[in-house]
């Protein structure tokens, strides 16, 4: 795909900032941690997150989908979350994720289903044939609050299409491990686990659609979705699944944990829509962490020229 405007904010290839000029941790870090208390978000939001390793990522693709928005601080990408399988509250995945995952074993996906090419990897070789790039996407939470993170990984269709799938696949559903030992939150019965999650097959086809392996440059950590997660910029941040170990073409659409638990107020689609309330908040305006004041919310989280064409003749406010 090829991108001739800029109206977005998406950068062409040779325009997208050296991770020089990002990875000043002490001017985020600062700037992020008066600001939000300014906007009273908790402290512990912003608290001193662990030690970087030295990065294991080398001589890194940079994509053109990358927006040129200011990047969010690592400490606050990494200390302010939602991963329920750690706790409910935002510092809980910090905490409670600092041995996970558990690196004694190979992690391993499953891809099965409607496909002709179905397996069971070690992560290592199943990301091996595919070129490592990092793409710098916007991230909005249902709750009113945004990110934008450089995170590391590489094209999901990519990796459908070394399955193959056959004409009846029209879903792909995804699981999240289910371990309730090393993620003590699914000892509660907050959702339903192992927590699930699924596109339509054209929207996990999209150019848009990414498999995180990192983020800023090193490894994801536990509490961001370690070791592998789903990351779609066009829809609630809920909809990116983490630690991922099963892909599955199905013919119907899956049933998301979100849809069990408030079918109300949490459809198959979740794309981000200021035009469609949560029954219990508006979505009509977001506040980027790090920063005072709100902003307004775009539809398709600002990527509507990207993917607005997977919708077309769909009532938006029906399907949500």
């Amino acid at each position: 795909m090829y991108f001739k405007k800029n109206k977005l904010g998406l950068l062409k290839e040779h325009e997208i900032t050296d991770e020089k000029l990002y990875i000043n941790r002490r001017q985020f870090i600062n700037k992020a941690t008066l600001l939000a208390g300014i906007a009273a978000l908790p402290l512990q939001a912003l608290a001193s997150s662990p030690g970087r390793a030295i990065s294991k990522y080398k001589g890194l693709q940079k994509s053109p989908f990358s927006t040129v928005e200011d990047l969010t601080s690592y400490d606050s990408v990494t200390t302010y979350n939602n991963f329920y399988e750690f706790g409910v509250d935002k510092n809980d995945p910090a905490k409670n994720a600092t041995e996970f995952p558990d690196k004694s074993e190979p992690w391993r996906v499953v891809i099965d289903g409607e496909c002709d090419n179905p397996g069971e990897y070690d992560l290592e070789k199943l990301i091996k044939p595919f070129t490592l790039e990092e793409r710098i996407y916007r991230l909005r939470c249902v709750e009113g609050w945004s990110m934008v993170i450089p995170w590391i990984g590489f094209s999901l269709a990519d990796l459908l299409k070394q399955a193959q799938p056959n004409s009846k696949a029209k879903y792909v559903e995804f699981n999240t491990l289910y371990n309730p030992q090393q993620m003590p939150g699914q000892q509660s019965s907050v959702l339903k686990w192992p927590y699930v999650e699924g596109l339509r097959i054209d929207e996990a086809m999209n150019p848009l659609s990414f498999l995180a392996t990192g983020l800023y440059g090193n490894e994801l950590l536990g509490q961001n979705g370690a070791p592998l997660r789903l990351v779609t910029p066009w829809k609630y941040g809920f909809k990116s699944i983490k630690s991922i170990t099963q892909i599955r073409f199905v013919e119907k659409e899956p049933v998301s944990s979100w849809m069990v638990a408030g079918p109300a107020e949490y459809g198959f689609y979740s794309n981000v829509n200021p035009d469609v309330s949560h029954p219990r908040w508006s979505q009509s305006r977001e506040r980027r962490i790090g920063e005072v004041l709100k902003r307004k919310t775009t539809l398709f989280n600002g990527y509507e020229e990207q993917v607005g064409h997977l919708y077309t003749g769909m009532d938006l406010k029906k399907h949500f």
